[in-house]
């Protein structure tokens, strides 16, 4: 039995005061959403970003492998990102790398047509960063106890 209570909800509201970075664009790629944790995350203002192409926080060698993706998206109107979460590079507006994690959700129009994107973004940069150190760590210690158990080594 549903026993969820449907009360009505600002949505503009939601998108402002969420702190994940909401992103949607268009059909083509425009922005045309873009709420305050996403200035937060990637330092480009509401003013800046809307109208602009999602080039503006994709990284340029990645670019073209993007939008043959998204186009194909739209024009089949299905996605395999819509239940897991894709973890990519991104450029901040200060040209520092990003490591960001979203989830996206396809838009429809009254005919069913897809019309475009939305994805809900976090900053995933220091978790990366963090996890990135951890290996090379590892790395050390696995050569360390490798050399210390060769027969060459000092033990």
């Amino acid at each position: 039995m549903n026993t969820l209570v449907r009360t009505p909800i600002d949505y503009a509201q939601l998108v402002e005061v969420i702190g994940d970075a909401i992103v949607i664009s268009d059909a083509s790629g425009t922005i045309n959403v873009w709420n305050p944790a996403a200035e937060r995350l990637f330092g480009f203002t509401q003013a800046e970003a809307l109208g602009n192409s999602l080039d503006l926080i994709i990284p340029e060698r990645l670019q073209e492998r993007h939008w043959t993706g998204y186009r194909k998206t739209m024009a089949s109107g299905e996605t395999r990102y819509g239940h897991d979460v894709l973890r990519v590079p991104a450029v901040h507006k200060d040209g520092r790398a990003l490591s960001i994690a979203f989830t996206v959700g396809l838009l429809h129009g009254p005919q069913g047509e897809t019309t475009g994107i939305v994805a809900v973004i976090r900053d995933e940069t220091a978790r990366f960063d963090e996890e990135q150190s951890l290996r090379k760590r590892l790395v050390e210690l696995e050569k360390n106890i490798s050399l210390e158990c060769s027969p060459t080594g000092n033990t």
